[in-house]
């Protein structure tokens, strides 16, 4: 029996990187899982490779900027599961980089609607679940961004310290039995670091890729964010850079 047994999880951005790393071990660790994003055919694959190894997973298409899409998603899973216990806030993006003099402010509006309205989404949809349940946890996905500025990041940048205050805020509304914590993983080695390497703006893409921790190491923090150990960051942003908690989680170089 796994650590999260029969727990009902949402995952946003499922459709890879962070996100289906995050839906495959919650899964392995025997919860519910819903697999969400705007890309179908990618959660659909995803969810049925967890159920042929023995977990429950469904998919839903779902797009955080729109509002009505996220309370669908939460209806869908307490359809499924009859619950919801935990919600991960995953989905973002990190086009359109580039100078903020010259942007497109309906790209640069969009970018911001997935990054921070998303999370707003979210917690709106699950919190009065949660809350009339007395339990629940939500796991916002920040970045070192929110409090670091970075050239041709000015809607990211911007986008993750507002989803980082939205966690504070929540937080201190959230009533017995129901947490919201933040998780700023650092580099991670996935497609958007990619799409930032290939830009060539601020020192991020300048980086090594040797130096960005695997997606499942990311997986492996939002878990423990879901234990009671983590039960003390409510509120807080955890920076998965800090190696004392990497110790917490047992995360090590061979991990």
């Amino acid at each position: 029996m796994g650590r999260f047994s029969g727990q009902a999880v949402i995952v946003t951005g499922a459709s890879r990187g962070i996100g289906a790393a995050t839906a495959r071990a919650f899964a392995r660790e025997g919860a519910q899982v819903l697999l969400t994003a705007r890309s179908a055919g990618s959660i659909e694959t995803i969810a049925g490779e967890i159920r042929a190894e023995g977990g429950t997973a469904a998919a839903q298409a779902s797009d955080v900027s729109r509002w009505e899409d996220l309370a669908d998603a939460v209806q869908r899973c307490r359809d499924l599961y009859g619950r919801l216990d935990i919600l991960v806030n995953n989905a973002g993006v990190i086009q359109p980089i580039g100078p903020l003099a010259t942007s497109d402010p309906e790209s640069w509006a969009h970018a911001a609607d997935i990054n921070f309205k998303g999370v707003y989404h979210g917690l709106r949809a699950a919190l009065p679940v949660m809350q009339n349940q007395r339990s629940g946890i939500v796991v916002n996905l920040s970045s070192g961004a929110a409090t670091s500025p970075l050239e041709g990041w000015s809607h990211y940048c911007a986008s993750k310290a507002a989803a980082t205050m939205l966690t504070r805020c929540a937080q201190r509304e959230a009533k017995a039995g129901v947490r919201v914590v933040g998780l700023s993983p650092g580099t991670v080695a996935t497609d958007m670091q990619v799409q930032i390497k290939a830009s060539g703006i601020n020192p991020v893409s300048q980086l090594d890729p040797s130096v960005h921790i695997p997606a499942h190491w990311v997986a492996q923090a939002i878990l423990w964010l879901c234990t009671d150990d983590a039960a003390e960051f409510a509120g807080t942003d955890v920076s998965l850079r800090d190696e004392d908690i990497r110790a917490r989680i047992g995360l090590s170089v061979d991990a």
